[in-house]
């Protein structure tokens, strides 16, 4: 990516990263990098989920970049990132999606949101990215990631968890997620690891690897679609038939 300037900040750019990625110069660094070091520790504190979503932000400088232009040279995904649609409960209309047929995607993700007692609006907007593309595209990431929970058929206890972790590790690069998947199994109890790492885990990577990209779905217009054939046409493989 070519190098430009970032308004209102002086000096040349950074010549690992591109420009504009990230908030705060010299400072600003240094705050990054403390960042990224103490959130795996914060996880469990108090306001450790918003501490990791920062940590999202700080890592993130080199796999937005190339998730964005993935968006932008497929057709479906370029849309996106012209229209910018956000997923909030301001902007799903729930009745309508608990009035779908079972096994649409609209009538699933409300039934997952409903199950798991979870919101699309705790959400955090992005705040260190100074790109308003990367911006989005990491929101956006952020906002279907239960949507990774409903076609992959995964809870949101920690096994879940580290599974989607892992197929979103191998999609997006994102650091975030890789540091999810390596560390969430050290939680787990031996039957569960057992499981994870002969079943979901395999699993997981050949879907990551074989599905294409997953912010280039629109799925606000997919709700009547089912989640069988969304997952075929993502190239998501059915999920092992195991206790999760």
């Amino acid at each position: 990516m070519p190098c430009r300037a970032v308004p209102g900040r002086a000096g040349p750019c950074h010549p690992l990263r591109p420009a504009g990625c990230f908030r705060g110069g010299g400072r600003g660094m240094l705050r990054r990098a403390a960042a990224a070091v103490g959130v795996p520790l914060l996880r469990a504190a108090p306001g450790g989920p918003d501490m990791v979503a920062v940590l999202g932000e700080t890592t993130g400088c080199l796999a937005l970049p190339n998730l964005r232009d993935k968006m932008k040279h497929h057709p479906e995904g370029y849309r996106i990132l012209q229209e910018r649609p956000r997923i909030r409960l301001s902007t799903l209309d729930m009745d309508r999606l608990r009035g779908l047929p079972d096994g649409t995607l609209g009538r699933e993700y409300v039934r997952f949101l409903e199950d798991n007692k979870v919101s699309p609006d705790t959400r955090m907007p992005a705040k260190f990215v100074d790109d308003e593309e990367l911006a989005y595209v990491i929101q956006r990431y952020r906002e279907v990631h239960d949507l990774m929970h409903t076609l992959l058929g995964m809870p949101t206890n920690m096994l879940g968890e580290v599974v989607v972790k892992w197929f979103e590790a191998v999609q997006t690069g994102l650091p975030m997620c890789v540091l999810g998947a390596a560390f969430g199994p050290v939680r787990l109890n031996a039957r569960k690891l057992q499981v994870l790492a002969t079943e979901l885990v395999p699993w997981a990577i050949r879907s990551g690897r074989n599905a294409s990209c997953i912010l280039n779905v629109y799925y606000e217009q997919r709700w009547e679609q089912s989640v069988e054939s969304l997952r075929e046409e993502i190239g998501i493989l059915p999920p092992p038939a195991v206790q999760v």
